[in-house]
């Protein structure tokens, strides 16, 4: 039923050509260099690729979770990956400040992100938890990269958007390390 309706839905739609190509750049009106623009631009779309692959994660973490403190992961799996897509709709918007075009179809994100997405199906919670955290702990490594980059080339605003980011991956590592502390969750 479904493949016939989408027969007849009109496919000119995906036919059609962008007025810019997804890699292309416009010139940033924020008065940066535009090489360190151009460059500082492709490593936030990494960031904000690899975010999507850690937002869907936590949904389909938040989604399976069950077992004793199936309430409190639950809780907090949601808040987590609401925090994540706010910080990644705030990176898309810096990359654009900086004359980008974020990348936005879920191919092309998956592709970029220097995240793995999880293999489908069920783990238990705490093989679940570990993979958010290492996730979490490679978004660190990355970021801190960006940043030096974006205060070494005097992109004050990137570095500040991303120290934020930053702060969050680091918050959200802290509390996935306890919940999985040795008295915790068992595997």
């Amino acid at each position: 039923m479904l493949d016939k309706v989408l027969k007849e839905i009109d496919p000119k739609v995906s036919s059609k050509k962008p007025e810019r190509k997804p890699d292309s750049k416009e010139k940033n009106v924020i008065a940066l260099d535009q090489k360190l623009a151009e460059g500082l631009a492709d490593e936030i779309d990494r960031h904000q690729c690899s975010m999507y692959v850690l937002y869907h994660q936590y949904q389909k973490h938040h989604w399976l979770v069950e077992g004793p403190q199936f309430r409190d992961l639950h809780l907090y799996l949601e808040a987590s990956y609401g925090a994540v897509q706010k910080d990644l709709d705030a990176l898309a918007e810096r990359m654009t400040f900086l004359g980008g075009i974020p990348t936005s179809s879920p191919t092309a994100l998956a592709k970029k992100s220097y995240i793995e997405h999880e293999p489908e199906g069920f783990f238990p919670i705490r093989t679940m938890l570990e993979n958010d955290l290492a996730a979490e702990q490679i978004l660190c490594q990355t970021l801190r990269t960006t940043i030096a980059a974006a205060r070494k080339g005097q992109d004050f605003g990137t570095a500040r958007l991303l120290e934020h980011v930053l702060e969050g991956c680091e918050d959200r590592a802290h509390h996935l390390d306890h919940y999985l502390a040795e008295d915790g969750l068992r595997a």
